[in-house]
């Protein structure tokens, strides 16, 4: 099935949709895939197409060339400098938006990162549920030294690395490695570069042993009782989901084919 969003600029996008797994590449390689208004407005029109497809088991980001994403294309920058205040909060808005979009898919996200991820390359990383980074990657969240901050990748950066890991990145804009990565929690497996697409493979075959549906569901768990305070409320919240996670198809098959020893139909 294919998504039926049609991006301004196609050539900036190569997308790839089969067996489950919509395949998104951003292909500006000539300058290491940056954002600019169109690729922006493209990708949030894209994701928003994927959000309501039942069908789709995982959506994979990465870039073309040699780099994942080195954030805002200076162009657009320069065009931004002369736009009023409000015209850059609506600007702003545009790209977070786009960034939402994608946080928000109830299907599993994995950024299959290539090479250099910076400032909005970085806020991608953070939006997906999966990171797996090959060992020549590099990330920075560099917005100080071109006299700005990281404003709207703030919360998913935040949420991905913690608190007292941003301190040090947000205020130094210092590049740093995949292992860093690793150790700080944005990346979850570094891996040669050559290796990276089956390492990703390994990954999607992982989900294919879950229930579909139960997988967007614990997706949706996360998203929604993460920081909550651990009070009545949340605990009753907590088991009505698993009880009502229980009555489903799945949650019966899923249940039936262990006490039967085999293995359950979603599994082919």
């Amino acid at each position: 099935m294919q998504s039926k969003y049609e991006p301004t600029r196609p050539e900036s996008l190569i997308v790839e949709d089969a067996d489950g797994i919509v395949t998104i590449t951003l292909n500006r390689p000539d300058i290491h895939n940056a954002f600019d208004e169109i690729l922006i407005g493209d990708l949030h029109g894209l994701f928003r197409s994927l959000a309501d497809r039942a069908d789709l088991l995982a959506v994979v980001l990465t870039g073309a060339g040699e780099s994942f994403s080195a954030g805002a294309d200076l162009n657009w920058m320069k065009r931004a400098a002369d736009h009023t205040q409000h015209e850059n909060f609506e600007d702003a808005m545009r790209f977070s938006n786009m960034m939402d979009a994608l946080y928000a898919l109830p299907m599993t996200t994995i950024a299959q990162v290539n090479g250099t991820a910076m400032g909005g390359g970085f806020g991608l990383c953070a939006c997906c549920d999966v990171v797996v980074a090959a060992d020549n990657a590099k990330f920075a969240l560099s917005e100080v030294r071109l006299g700005i901050i990281p404003g709207i990748i703030s919360p998913y950066v935040i949420q991905a690395i913690g608190i007292r890991e941003a301190h040090r990145w947000f205020q130094t804009g210092e590049l740093f490695g995949a292992e860093e990565g690793l150790r700080i929690g944005l990346v979850h497996k570094v891996c040669a570069l050559g290796g990276l697409a089956d390492e990703v493979a390994a990954i999607i075959g992982e989900l294919k042993k879950g229930a579909p549906d139960a997988i967007r569901a614990s997706k949706a768990l996360l998203r929604e009782i993460a920081g909550r305070e651990l009070d009545d409320s949340t605990r009753r919240e907590t088991a009505q989901r698993i009880a009502g996670q229980r009555a489903t198809r799945e949650g019966r098959e899923g249940l039936s084919a262990f006490l039967e020893k085999r293995k359950p139909d979603w599994i082919v």
